[in-house]
């Protein structure tokens, strides 16, 4: 199967709700109780890509693309020395795991984020999650704490476990990293998307 990466619009938001609401519904992979709809994840892809970008993984077949997972960034704090850092999420279908979806789409983002001048990202991870751990460390993120207790979902206390990476090395003055319209219109960027390799386990 071949996969092609693409960055998000808004109007993705309904078949991006779709593929997360099993996540919700049935994990506590992530901490939402209530599944978002697509006016919700409109808005959150308009937000994030005002500052990074979000990634989708899309297979081309006879009834059109499908969507088989997503990667983003976001902010990890709010005070401005806090800038160059961001955080990473990823969700890949539950039906098309262990088919290297995840390592292409999580490893472009990690490309993408280097390229706008970002320094360090973070990966939070309810834990146990072996197969979430895995894919981080296989792409070079290290293991930075577990915070104990701190989500409460489906009637059980879970521990959250943050694993960074450090993208590129700390300017003693970095300068302001890209917006994303400015990192997709360098060539380094449209490769990172283009590049042979993307494709995954049928």
């Amino acid at each position: 199967m071949t996969v092609r990466l693409r960055l998000a619009t808004p109007d993705d938001a309904a078949a991006v709700a779709a593929l997360y609401a099993p996540y919700v519904r049935d994990t506590c992979i992530t901490f939402e109780y209530d599944v978002p709809d697509a006016a919700e994840f409109r808005r959150r892809i308009e937000t994030v890509l005002k500052l990074a970008p979000w990634l989708l993984a899309v297979e081309d077949g006879p009834a059109g693309e499908r969507l088989l997972g997503y990667a983003y960034g976001t902010t990890w704090r709010t005070r401005t020395a806090y800038r160059w850092v961001i955080e990473t999420a990823i969700y890949v279908d539950r039906k098309q795991h262990r088919r290297g979806i995840g390592r292409a789409l999580y490893g472009a983002l990690l490309d993408l984020l280097r390229l706008q001048g970002f320094c360090r990202a973070l990966g939070g991870i309810t834990i146990p999650n072996p197969e979430s751990i895995g894919l981080h460390e296989k792409l070079g993120f290290r293991s930075a704490g577990v915070f104990p207790k701190c989500g409460f979902k489906q009637g059980t206390w879970w521990d959250v476990g943050f694993w960074d990476i450090e993208l590129r090395a700390h300017p003693e003055r970095p300068e302001e990293t890209l917006g994303v319209a400015a990192l997709m219109a360098r060539a380094e960027a449209t490769a990172v998307l283009e590049r042979a390799g993307w494709t995954v386990r049928t």
